[in-house]
């Protein structure tokens, strides 16, 4: 019936010329197809412009309902750093942006901890973790702040310190001088154990920040 249809033959030619004995619905079937893909070319264009059009308009409505679909989805699951964090009364903005309306030179220093022996790529890794955090950190409450950094081309010095306890003891340091920090901790995967603090990351004015890392070496 399929071929019969699409090579232009009609249910009566079929049933003459062939001998085809189909059911009433087959039947009826059949001459809905021939109308549909033969007929036209009988009646004139109108119709297969009509189908063609209908065709379009209703691959356009799906094509629009997916795009429509994904963007929707994908406001849905925006990461968590772009959307803002509450914050309430003094902690909504940090100490360090009255900082950056008194001094322009600004630097984040990297501290590593060498005891862990981590291998250069996991310490590159745990580098960008620790910038990262602290940018997130103060994205929302020093916006100033980032921006002064940002102008001192995002100056980066990377230490080292030979404990955890020394790394605790600057990021106390850190916090008594109003300066933002950031510690990361391993999830233990790789190299080393889980719940390990890597790196911690200092921003503020210069002079400040040299008064909590002045004294270690580059790592």
């Amino acid at each position: 019936m399929w071929f019969l249809c699409f090579t232009g033959i009609s249910p009566d030619r079929r049933h003459k010329d062939f001998g085809c004995i189909d059911s009433g619905a087959t039947t009826r079937l059949h001459w809905f197809l021939w109308f549909c893909v033969q007929r036209p070319t009988e009646v004139g264009d109108v119709w297969k412009l009509s189908i063609l059009q209908f065709v379009a308009v209703g691959v356009g409505c799906l094509a629009l309902g997916y795009w429509v679909g994904k963007k929707r989805s994908a406001l849905r699951h925006l990461p968590l750093s772009l959307e803002k964090p509450k914050y309430h009364g003094k902690e909504q903005t940090h100490d360090v942006e009255k900082l950056a309306e008194k001094f322009e030179d600004f630097k984040m220093v990297l501290v590593v901890r060498n005891d862990l022996k981590m291998g250069k790529g996991k310490v590159a890794a745990q580098c960008s973790h620790a910038t990262l955090g602290l940018y997130k950190k103060v994205f929302h409450r020093a916006p100033k702040a980032l921006q002064r950094w940002e102008m001192c081309s995002q100056v980066k010095v990377v230490t080292k310190v030979e404990s955890e306890e020394e790394m605790l003891s600057l990021q106390n340091r850190a916090k008594s001088m109003k300066l933002p920090c950031h510690i990361t901790i391993d999830a233990g995967r790789t190299q080393i154990a889980p719940n390990s603090r890597t790196v911690m990351a200092i921003l503020g004015p210069s002079h400040l920040v040299d008064e909590v890392t002045g004294s270690l070496k580059l790592l």
